[in-house]
């Protein structure tokens, strides 16, 4: 099965894994390389077939440098692999290597995505998921893998530009974005006000229901 989404560290990942224990609502992922967030959100296909699946659980397994997950699928989203055995399991060689931790946030944080190709006209966007190592932005029609790109995006009034590449695109899902020379402050900068928002809307939603 091909994976793709953000990391625990708030990079894009894009790799191939083992599924087993296929059920009518989710299955187990091992081969990992990549440390994944309980609660997250990540893509997973199967053949032609993909859908969204909720991280249940995650813990390292006995192959070094490997990981294990329980996987959830959505309301409202088809199992890739239909009529699949609960026995069965699809493998692919794995690849990736862990990085530095930084927490993603689930936020709508608006961006703008520009291109070295002065030609090309910029897209104006949304991220889903926003980390301080990179974004992951929901698109039908993605940019593809390894391109390159400048990402613009505002921390109130300050604006900020940094380069970036593709580091995950899959049609009608969307693509995640590495942020390749934002300066190690500025990624901590980017995680506080990251934190700011979540806690905002946090409040909101509780002072919504009293």
């Amino acid at each position: 099965m091909r994976v793709w989404g953000m990391d625990a560290d708030g990079r894009a990942f894009f790799q191939n894994a083992l599924a087993s224990n296929l059920s009518n609502q989710g299955a187990k992922l091992s081969h990992i390389n990549h440390t994944l967030k309980t609660g997250e959100i990540i893509g997973v296909q199967h053949e032609d077939k993909k859908a969204r699946f909720e991280v249940m659980w995650f813990k390292p397994s006995q192959a070094p440098g490997r990981n294990e997950a329980g996987i959830r699928v959505l309301s409202q989203q088809t199992l890739p692999w239909g009529d699949a055995t609960k026995d069965g399991a699809v493998q692919a060689t794995p690849r990736g290597s862990n990085r530095r931790r930084f927490t993603r946030h689930k936020v709508q944080f608006p961006l703008e995505i520009s291109f070295p190709d002065q030609g090309r006209a910029h897209m104006q966007c949304s991220a889903t998921d926003m980390g301080g190592r990179g974004c992951y932005v929901e698109s039908l029609v993605p940019l593809a893998l390894n391109t390159e790109v400048f990402v613009t995006f505002w921390i109130d009034s300050q604006k900020f530009k940094t380069k970036a590449v593709v580091r995950a695109s899959d049609p009608g899902v969307g693509m995640g974005i590495e942020f390749t020379v934002l300066e190690e402050k500025l990624q901590q900068q980017l995680q506080e006000y990251l934190e700011k928002m979540d806690k905002g809307f946090a409040k909101a939603a509780t002072e919504s229901q009293q």
